[in-house]
């Protein structure tokens, strides 16, 4: 292997805190984080897309994003159809040989394997992951009739080698390509076979702040304004807005401020009546129907016409944007003007005024955003308050700190993992974030659910996370069995249950914090630590619960079973 791509695994580790399994499974993972990551543009878990594992036919690497979400669980896809009403897929494979040739067999191979993960009569043995994410395949395709089109899927052959378009390598690639196509299953089929140079120029993408040039001619500079470089209103061509939202193969970038709220979906009078506008023969009404969006950059270099906006983040007209990506297929689409202001200022205090005063869409009132929003901003200070080992980092804008190479990424907590934490450990409610995570999104943008309150202390939010964060790096040490990450959120609930040295309290109450420094103290000892979680293993195992059961993990009756059980389990 080359030195640069084994420099690249060297610092994945590091970033990622994975302990090394060898050069052919390092390289898989380094492989997997540099094709999903510019394919898939919110931060993920590697070990859910990482299946090589012994009976991967193949396969290597398996992402399945519908709607732009990277699915985990049958139930994800229901939730999407129930809030969007359709579906969009997109599958990506990969398959990583540390070899430097491109060899027609192993091509060969990994297209029999994808072929085989889409057969409704398979006949190659899988392991425990592919078979879950063929069961999740072949459940999105049972609800064909909600495809907005055929899914696309995209294959990745990487090897550390040099692809020199062998005229006999791409004839193999072509056969597969056409025995893929007379599935009939796919809307578009795009095979890339990739080397060392390749792949470190998609790691080095991975790092890159989100940046566009747009021409931006028919606008009007704002006056100068206090802590604003630079201010534009004006309208831009739909051809143009699409630069802005998507990236340059048409994926939609996830460039929305505190995505708490995230795409409503087109169920809603709003949404709805943007849609009936877009798809009417007189939709270049719409600029004068619509109050258009509002993008709030770091920087604006403008060029003549040309504007190359960087580190932007749209801050007003989540629900408009999405409505309008969703018919860039529409034939009269390229009629439609946007409405857009464009701002310049790196004061977070400014962007926060911003979103609040601009924003007025639904389903979520004026006063739950702003709390939402001062809320996520402040979190994200507690969070740095921490040092040492006890650093953690809140993305409360998706991957905000990509280009920022100090930053240990497994340190990274997401907004979904902050929810799923907070839920699983401190509402008991590991049976929904397992499978039905979308419900606890609902049940927040409907104010149903005891997250995010901006009386509540942040403590418990911290602790959550860094429960997750010591849970995870248990696992990846080999530490702890891998079989129990499926039922991780409960062994978060079970710790605190357990080790907890009083009753919980209300999380507006100063006892909280004193009651989550106690937890803390656990985890801040490896030690002590590893000890406490075997502990809740013991527990999941002696308890009426089967971990290998998918209902049993769903189910809030044997959540409750595992703390009537814990009630009773001495942890000395």
């Amino acid at each position: 292997m080359d030195r640069i791509t084994s420099s690249l695994i060297k610092e994945l580790l590091v970033t990622q805190e994975i302990k090394s399994e060898g050069e052919s499974k390092d390289f898989e993972k380094l492989v997997n984080y540099s094709i999903i990551s510019n394919e898939y543009n919110k931060t993920f878990d590697l070990n859910l897309v990482t299946i090589g594992e012994g009976n991967d036919t193949g396969i290597d690497g398996i992402a399945i994003i519908v709607n732009g979400q990277l699915i985990e669980t049958l139930e994800e896809v229901d939730d999407l159809i129930v809030k969007n009403n359709f579906l969009e897929v997109d599958f990506i494979l990969t398959q990583s040989k540390t070899s430097s040739n491109f060899s027609s067999s192993d091509i060969n191979t990994f297209i029999f394997g994808v072929n085989d993960f889409f057969s409704e009569t398979p006949k190659l043995i899988r392991n425990e992951s592919l078979e879950k994410l063929a069961e999740i395949s072949n459940h999105i395709f049972s609800n064909a009739p909600k495809f907005k089109r055929n899914p696309n899927i995209k294959l990745f052959y990487v090897t550390t080698g040099k692809w020199i378009e062998d005229a006999n390598l791409k004839a193999v690639i072509t056969s597969g390509i056409q025995t893929l196509e007379q599935s009939n299953l796919f809307n578009n089929i795009n095979f890339q076979a990739l080397g060392a140079r390749e792949l470190s120029f998609a790691y080095r993408k991975t790092k890159e702040t989100v940046s566009t040039t747009i021409n931006f001619t028919s606008r009007v500079t704002m006056p100068e304004i206090n802590g604003i470089s630079q201010a534009y209103i004006g309208l831009i061509p739909y051809s143009e807005f699409l630069k802005i939202v998507s990236d340059s193969e048409g994926i939609l970038l996830n460039v929305f401020e505190d995505n708490v709220r995230d795409f409503q979906g087109d169920n809603n009078d709003v949404n709805g009546g943007i849609a009936t506008t877009l798809s009417n023969s007189d939709n270049e009404i719409f600029s004068v129907l619509n109050n258009g969006v509002t993008i709030v950059a770091s920087s604006i270099s403008p060029t003549g016409n040309q504007f190359t906006i960087s580190d932007y983040q749209i801050v007003n007209g989540c629900q408009t944007s999405n409505v309008l990506y969703n018919h860039r297929n529409f034939q009269d689409i390229n009629k439609v003007s946007i409405p857009i202001k464009l701002i310049a200022t790196i004061d977070d205090e400014i962007k926060t005024r911003i979103t609040l005063a601009t924003n007025n869409q639904t389903p979520i009132k004026k006063e739950q955003l702003a709390s939402l929003t001062q809320f996520q901003r402040s979190l994200e200070q507690y969070y740095n308050s921490f040092t040492g080992d006890k650093r953690l980092y809140y993305e409360r804008r998706s991957k905000q700190y990509n280009s920022d190479s100090s930053v240990l990424k497994s340190r990274i907590i997401t907004l979904p993992n902050q929810i799923k934490s907070f839920a699983g450990m401190f509402l008991d409610e590991p049976h929904n974030v397992t499978s039905f995570f979308g419900l606890i999104v609902r049940r927040l943008n409907e104010g149903k659910v005891q997250i995010f309150d901006n009386e509540h202390l942040y403590s418990p939010y911290y602790t959550s996370s860094y429960t997750y964060y010591k849970l995870e790096s248990f696992f990846k040490k080999g530490l702890i069995d891998t079989n129990y990450r499926k039922v991780k959120f409960h062994i978060l609930m079970l710790f605190r249950i357990l080790f907890a040295k009083e009753i919980i309290p209300p999380f507006n109450s100063k006892k909280m914090d004193k009651y989550c420094d106690n937890l803390l103290e656990i985890l801040d000892d490896d030690e002590k630590a590893l000890k406490a979680f075997n502990k809740c293993i013991e527990v999941i195992d002696n308890a009426d619960f089967d971990k290998t059961d998918k209902q049993d993990v769903k189910l809030v009756s044997k959540t409750k079973n595992l703390i009537e059980f814990s009630k009773n389990y001495k942890v000395n």
